[in-house]
C-alpha cells in the first residue's frame, strides 16, 4: 500500500495534477510548452516534473537542450485507471481547458 500512497500524494498537488492531465491528453511534451501552458516559470514546472519522475509517474527524453516529458507506462491497475481518468474525467475541467488552449498557442519553437 505504500507505493499507492506515494503515487497519490505526488498527484495531490494542483500543479502536478494539471501537468499529468496535460501529458495524458497531449502525450510527450517539452518542458517549455508545459510551462507556457500552466503560465508558470519553467524552473517551477521542472521541479514538479522532477518529483513525478522520481516517483515513476513520468519519463524523460532529452533533445538537444530541451527535456521532453511523457507519462510512464502504468505499472499497476491503479496507475492504468488513473491515466484513463486523467484523459476521460478531467479533460472538460475549465482549468485544463485553459491549459490546453495555452499549450496549443505555445510558441517556444521546440516541436512537441
Amino acid at each position: 500500500m505504500n507505493e499507492e500512497v506515494r503515487l497519490l500524494k505526488a498527484l495531490a498537488e494542483p500543479t502536478r495534477l494539471r501537468l499529468v492531465v496535460l501529458l495524458a491528453l497531449n502525450g510527450e511534451t517539452c518542458v517549455c510548452k508545459l510551462a507556457e501552458a500552466l503560465d508558470a516559470p519553467q524552473f517551477r514546472i521542472s521541479r514538479h516534473l522532477g518529483i513525478m519522475r522520481d516517483r515513476g509517474i513520468v519519463e524523460t527524453r532529452r533533445e538537444g537542450a530541451w527535456m521532453h516529458y511523457r507519462l510512464a507506462a502504468p505499472r499497476s491497475k491503479l496507475e492504468d485507471c488513473l491515466q484513463e481518468c486523467f484523459r476521460d474525467c478531467l479533460s472538460d475541467h475549465e482549468t485544463i481547458k485553459a491549459d490546453l488552449d495555452r499549450l496549443a498557442a505555445s510558441d517556444c519553437g521546440t516541436g512537441t
